[in-house]
């Protein structure tokens, strides 16, 4: 095998072994979500996040050029491309339940919001004396974005 053809292989194998684990841990982590225990997930968050980034940055370079992978062995090739095949299918199913559990998230304080809020006295500037009525000292922010 040429030198160029063992980095190419080089490069396959490493990208192969960086997408099944990253799919690992997004089943891992999809596991947590279907169980209903997204709590689970945070302690494993940011190894996910460094795994996602570096898969991101190698897919724009064989993205950008893929003769870095033309020269590797077609088994490699193959092999990679069903790890890609499946990991595919389970980011799919992840980005779905990390959806699903933003979305009751979103729920469970819009509905603590509109109960705060329900429970708070009417504002009214002035009270029957003249006197200006003393504001609710409770406080409660909403934060739209995610």
């Amino acid at each position: 095998m040429s030198t160029e053809a063992e980095l190419a292989a080089g490069r396959v194998r490493a990208l192969k072994a960086l997408t099944l684990e990253l799919t690992e841990r997004l089943s891992m982590e999809l596991a947590a979500f279907e169980a209903r225990r997204p709590q689970d997930v945070a302690a494993s968050a940011l190894r996910t996040q460094d795994l996602a980034n570096n898969y991101r940055r190698e897919s724009a370079q064989i993205k950008a050029n893929p003769a870095l992978l033309s020269a590797a062995p077609k088994a490699d090739r193959q092999a990679l491309i069903e790890a890609t095949r499946a990991f595919d299918a389970v980011v799919t199913r992840h980005a779905l339940a990390v959806e699903a559990a933003r979305v009751i998230s979103e729920g469970l304080v819009k509905t603590i919001a509109a109960e705060v809020a329900a429970q708070r006295t009417p504002a009214s500037a002035y009270g029957a004396s003249g006197q200006a009525n003393t504001a609710d000292g409770r406080a409660f922010a909403l934060n739209r974005s995610a």
